[in-house]
């Protein structure tokens, strides 16, 4: 297979990155060349070519005009000249897409066959991509890395006034990000806040054709990293006392990554200036008035805040540092008992982090993007809303003057990093392109129709799991599907990384979305019919508003409310319930309340649910009553086991789900978790050849 990845800002090429050079010089850039040198490890992968703009400098003795670079016997980096032979930042470059695409339509006809597949990376490649696309019939995949609509947001929220030509810019980046999602065969997604929230915004989003794959990272150097007399030196010239704990940020200073909060921030503490120092790593520079004005602007505010907090002797803002500090600088506030952060008005992933947390620093972070995963699944620090600066300084003195939960979130942070494996990012990429390029013949309608819960109930048992993908592989008439809780873009991670198959249905959200499979075998199409049906009396604004009086409820996370599911914490009250409908009917709201393992509470349109969500899948597919299998574990599988005649309760079930009313058919499963699935469905197949009844 071929992939051609196109990528058209920033300053690229294949060793000895300038990392902060241009404001367009960052992480994307070292995520694409980590992506290409894990890709050719996979032997499916016959060639790999960036394509990129060739451009001449004058900030830079590097030769960037050089048309083709080798980087490896298999990666290959190609520059195509435009008509400005100019460096060009990112907001400049629609300029030059219609040179580049011929450019680049001259370059593709000299291969002996096309690409498998075109990666376009930020907006304009994605422009270009959709183009190339058109004309050439190539399917492209897209991946943002950060989004218009989301900094324009950012921008508005904080009440920052945008003059004509940057908001000119702007909807320009957003139109060329509005025809990638509308035509890219596949979207992929570094976070669920990617997945879920940002690109939601769009007119043409499609959460069927995104996959969120976080990147993989090379750690070791941070895990095994240790403090150098070269950082000592670093810090000498700015810190007093530089053995204090530090609170420390490494960001270019670009408008979105939020520096100038942190030093007011800590700026307005006074009790956080004498327990640690500050430490801002904000790229490299000589001159700041030769650096990009968005760059020279940041650092001059940073700057000018550090003079009117008198903050000197307390802040360090080094000029330079070579990429080998990076590791060494983490190691250096690690020692010192320090914190790492991000403040970032958004964080598409937050790869720092993971450095970080490889090198044994917890983490403060905004809980705008990437972070709100990492920390989920890490347990290695804490989300702050980046425009409280109040929150910054609570918890930043928190972990200061907490010895047991610092110790906690680093050794977590340790251990959990290791999730994050280029190795498991590339095998499900090359998977879903090989898909893509080369889609396998559905097959047939099912006869028959398994649907189960994930959590608990599918998931729990790599054994199991395993003997569920061996059976599941000799039922060719069984159709398979998920009911979960979940969201659909979470619902198919814990799927992927649990090595389950890609299910026909997803019912995510307790029953709140329905997705089928696509012909792909790799995207999925939402039933707007079902989303239409449980519209009609959802009323989610004043159904919220009614919860906010109720005090044993507090709101999950942002990312787990839906536009037809609102979730909770609660303290596990059997009888809040009862008292959730009364509440709501009282205001004439009509909704289903739903209670699950003790202290989840969701609150759904009163026609949704994962039972009615079932059968509704089950009449769309045409399958008899008789032919549906039902699986769960909880008690928001309630009344989809209640619902249907051949349901089944695993082994390891909660919430005393086999003592509720109309549960007597269910067939109580022996086995656990997958095991007891398929226990449950012999146990029906046996009766329905016997003649028995269910």
């Amino acid at each position: 297979m071929h992939i051609v990845h196109l990528a058209l800002q920033g300053c690229l090429r294949g060793s000895d990155i300038e990392y902060g050079i241009t404001a367009d010089t960052g992480g994307h850039i070292r995520y694409l060349l980590e992506l290409v040198e894990a890709s050719e490890q996979d032997s499916a992968i016959e060639r790999i070519t960036l394509v990129t703009r060739a451009f001449e400098c004058e900030f830079s003795k590097v030769d960037y005009t050089c048309p083709v670079e080798v980087i490896s016997p298999k990666i290959t980096l190609v520059r195509l000249p435009t008509d400005c032979p100019d460096y060009l930042p990112k907001e400049a470059l629609w300029q030059e897409h219609p040179s580049f695409i011929a450019a680049f339509e001259r370059w593709l006809a000299t291969l002996p066959a096309p690409p498998a597949a075109l990666h376009a990376h930020y907006a304009d490649a994605g422009e270009v991509a959709a183009e190339i696309s058109a004309r050439q019939g190539i399917p492209f995949v897209f991946t943002a890395h950060s989004l218009g609509r989301c900094k324009l947001k950012c921008l508005a929220d904080g009440q920052l006034s945008l003059d004509a030509e940057t908001q000119q810019t702007l909807q320009r980046r957003i139109a060329f990000e509005e025809r990638a999602i509308r035509n890219a065969a596949l979207i992929i997604a570094s976070s669920r806040d990617e997945a879920e929230v940002q690109y939601a915004d769009y007119l043409h989003y499609d959460a069927g054709r995104i996959r969120v794959i976080p990147p993989g990272s090379h750690l070791d150097d941070f895990t095994s990293a240790a403090s150098t007399p070269a950082i000592d030196a670093m810090m000498q010239p700015f810190l007093i006392d530089p053995d204090k704990p530090v609170l420390l940020a490494i960001a270019r200073p670009v408008t979105r990554k939020n520096l100038a909060a942190l030093v007011c921030a800590y700026g307005q503490s006074k009790a956080l200036q004498q327990c640690a120092n500050l430490v801002i790593v904000a790229g490299v520079r000589d001159h700041i008035d030769a650096l990009e004005p968005e760059l020279a602007d940041n650092l001059h505010e940073l700057l000018t805040l550090i003079d009117d907090y008198n903050l000197y002797g307390h802040v360090a803002y080094p000029k330079h540092h070579a990429p080998e500090d990076i590791p060494a600088l983490y190691a250096w506030a690690r020692e010192r008992g320090g914190v790492f952060i991000n403040p970032a008005l958004n964080e598409p992933f937050g790869l720092t982090l993971l450095e970080a947390s490889a090198a044994g620093l917890p983490l403060i972070a905004t809980d705008s993007g990437g972070p709100s995963d990492i920390v989920e699944q890490c347990g290695n620090g804490v989300l702050i809303n980046p425009r409280h600066n109040d929150e910054i300084i609570r918890q930043a003195l928190d972990l200061f003057h907490n010895p047991s939960r610092w110790q906690r979130m680093a050794d977590n942070g340790r251990e959990a990093v290791k999730a994050y494996d280029w190795k498991g990012h590339t095998q499900y990429y090359h998977d879903l392109l090989a898909r893509l390029s080369q889609p396998a013949l559905e097959p047939a309608a099912p006869k028959a129709l398994l649907i189960c819960d994930i959590d608990n109930t599918l998931t729990g048992s790599p054994d199991g799991i395993r003997a569920f993908t061996t059976w599941y592989e000799e039922q060719p008439t069984l159709g398979f599907g998920v009911a979960t809780g979940r969201s659909f873009h979470s619902a198919l991670s814990i799927l992927e990384q649990a090595g389950i198959p890609y299910p026909q249905v997803i019912i995510s959200s307790v029953g709140s979305e329905i997705y089928y499979r696509n012909d792909d075998g790799v995207t999925y199409q939402q039933d707007t019919q079902w989303s239409g049906k449980i519209d009609r009396r959802w009323q989610q604004e004043a159904v919220q508003q009614a919860l906010d009086e109720v005090a044993e409820l507090t709101p999950q996370g942002p990312l787990e409310q839906r536009r037809h599911k609102l979730s909770y914490f609660s303290d596990g009250d059997a009888s809040l319930v009862a008292q959730l409908q009364a509440h709501l009917k009282q205001r004439g709201l009509a909704s289903t309340v739903i209670q699950s393992h003790g202290r989840y509470v969701d609150i759904l349109p009163l026609e949704a649910s994962k039972g009615q969500a079932v059968e509704h899948v089950r009449q769309h597919l045409n399958i008899e009553r008789q032919a549906l299998y039902v699986a769960g574990d909880s008690g928001n599988d309630l009344d989809m086991l209640r619902s249907a005649p051949c349901s089944i309760v695993v082994a390891n079930h909660s919430d005393g789900l086999l003592e509720a009313p109309g549960m007597a058919h269910v067939y109580s499963a022996q086995a656990r978790h997958a095991l007891g699935i398929i226990e449950g469905v012999q146990h029906f197949q046996r009766k329905q050849k016997t003649g028995g009844t269910a």
